[in-house]
């Protein structure tokens, strides 16, 4: 009677006659068990190749590859250190859709580009790509920034002598990135969504810690002591303890007692990263804010601190940024009549008449 195995696991006669058990799943290696079936060192081999430990994930196709081609080079760029010691998972997802889309195009032969030899790519047909992108220039700046990692990872290994994509031109100015919320937008929200509502509690997580949706859909009451929260960014791994803003705890002082994770699906389970994106967006529409988005609160809160006269240090230990760079350019709306009073105020009262001391006697 032939046995009931799990799902991706076959039994086979070997060369010698005996019967083995073996993992074949699509996209991995195969794994032939040292374990007999129902065990649970088996069950604890199998938990192994589910999660791509025992059976490691692979290129499928990888053999059929062109040695030297463009996919040759992104098939060993995804088995790389490089590739694998990025922080975050969302950043490798990005990355990948990028790198799939450029070696998907064709060209004016019809021949698509992962099939092309990695030395005969040059400068000028790189911009000639990127001059198709005009109609979407963060695009065409975004791809450009992962061609000259790809092929500064080609000259690494030595596939070719140099990164074309080094002289090829991006778009200057072309886009400020996600909307920066305005006073005006904040109130607009708030006055849509009042304190109590899902809504404005997710707005106040990320607007009153500077953070990202991804960090603030992971806080919860075991994040909290002594008045601030515990935040490990998921993108950068950066640890931060954030002092609770009066505005927050309003809303945080109503989240239901044994509810540990602040921000619930309506099914009662944590969101997901893209499920509370678009949660957010439904939000953002019904008060009226369609160019709102959840990270422009982070840039907003980094614009409020630079309009509260709140230095890169101080900015960045809320932030998470590394670099001033970075802080800077997220700020860069702040306020300018704001600013420009504040520096002249300082100015004024730095540079005022003292009054004259009194003369002493006999002088």
């Amino acid at each position: 009677m032939k046995r009931l195995l799990p799902r991706f696991v076959s039994e086979f006669e070997d060369r010698h006659g005996k019967w083995r058990l073996r993992f074949r799943r699509k996209g991995q290696a195969t794994y032939y068990f040292k374990a007999g079936h129902p065990s649970n060192a088996f069950w604890a081999e199998y938990s192994a190749c589910l999660s791509g430990e025992a059976a490691p994930h692979t290129d499928p196709g990888a053999d059929r590859i062109a040695h030297g081609s463009i996919d040759d080079l992104v098939s060993r760029f995804y088995r790389s250190p490089t590739w694998q010691g990025m922080a975050a998972e969302s950043s490798r997802r990005t990355y990948r859709g990028i790198i799939e889309r450029f070696r998907e195009r064709r060209t004016a032969n019809g021949h698509r580009l992962g099939t092309l030899p990695v030395t005969g790519v040059r400068t000028e047909h790189l911009d000639a790509i990127l001059g198709t992108m005009s109609a979407t220039p963060s695009a065409a700046n975004n791809l450009l920034k992962v061609l000259r990692r790809l092929f500064a990872y080609a000259v690494k290994i030595g596939m070719r002598g140099d990164n074309p994509a080094l002289h090829a031109d991006g778009y200057r100015g072309s886009s400020k990135g996600f909307h920066t919320w305005t006073e005006d937008e904040i109130a607009q929200f708030e006055a849509c969504h009042p304190v109590g509502s899902k809504a404005r509690l997710a707005m106040g997580l990320m607007l009153w810690t500077g953070q990202r949706r991804s960090d603030a859909i992971r806080m919860g009451r075991q994040h909290v002591k002594d008045g601030r929260i515990r935040v490990v960014q998921k993108k950068t791994d950066a640890p931060l303890w954030l002092p609770i803003a009066p505005q927050l705890k309003q809303s945080l002082d109503l989240v239901p007692a044994g509810q540990m994770t602040f921000l619930l699906t309506e099914f009662g389970k944590p969101f997901t990263g893209p499920g509370f994106g678009n949660k957010f967006r439904q939000w953002c529409d019904e008060a009226g804010l369609p160019q709102c988005s959840a990270h422009g609160l982070r840039k907003a809160m980094s614009r409020r601190l630079a309009e509260g006269g709140a230095t890169h240090s101080q900015g960045k230990a809320i932030t998470g940024h590394k670099k001033d760079a970075e802080f800077s350019r997220y700020a860069a709306e702040a306020d300018q009549a704001a600013l420009a009073d504040q520096a002249m105020a300082n100015l004024a009262n730095r540079l005022a008449p003292k009054s004259r001391k009194p003369l002493k006697k006999g002088a």
